[in-house]
């Protein structure tokens, strides 16, 4: 396997990863997601794999096929008053190809990322994880995440 940061040529294999985890999504939540739909069109995305402040990582088979993601976001909290002046990546996103589940795939992408975090001067690695992927909240606490807030909501 090899991980790499992404590049425009892997736009179209994102593409693929991207409506298969919001699909997930929809699934549990159709009140919020749109099925066969995804969070970002292909211009969009190019703009995010260009820019140092939004990581991307992409997982590659040995037939160079992508099977897998993680998106991330640079935060720094420097600027914050009340706050110690950390920084912290956060992974926006991180979804493996359906097919491929299962395979250790994501955790050997989420450890790529975990080291490329630490030898990068990082805090911490945060994420949010929703409540109708209990698939994925597994996946995280095997990883070594544990629940650092909640967020609640009552649906009107």
């Amino acid at each position: 396997m090899n991980i790499r940061s992404a590049e425009n040529k892997d736009v179209n294999g994102i593409m693929k990863l991207l409506r298969q985890v919001n699909d997930i999504h929809a699934e549990g939540r159709p009140d919020i997601f749109i099925k066969g739909l995804t969070k970002y069109d292909e211009e969009g995305l190019k703009v995010i794999l260009n820019n140092p402040e939004t990581p991307v990582f992409v997982a590659l088979n040995e037939d160079d096929i992508l099977t897998g993601y993680c998106f991330c976001i640079v935060e720094d909290h420097s600027h914050y008053a009340n706050l110690q002046p950390i920084k912290t990546l956060y992974i926006d996103d991180l979804c493996i190809d359906e097919n491929q589940r299962g395979k250790h795939v994501g955790q050997q992408l989420f450890e790529y990322v975990k080291k490329y975090a630490a030898d990068n001067g990082f805090y911490n690695l945060t994420l949010n994880v929703w409540s109708c992927n209990p698939s994925a909240h597994k996946f995280y606490e095997a990883m070594g995440f544990k629940p650092m807030k909640t967020v609640m909501e009552t649906i009107l």
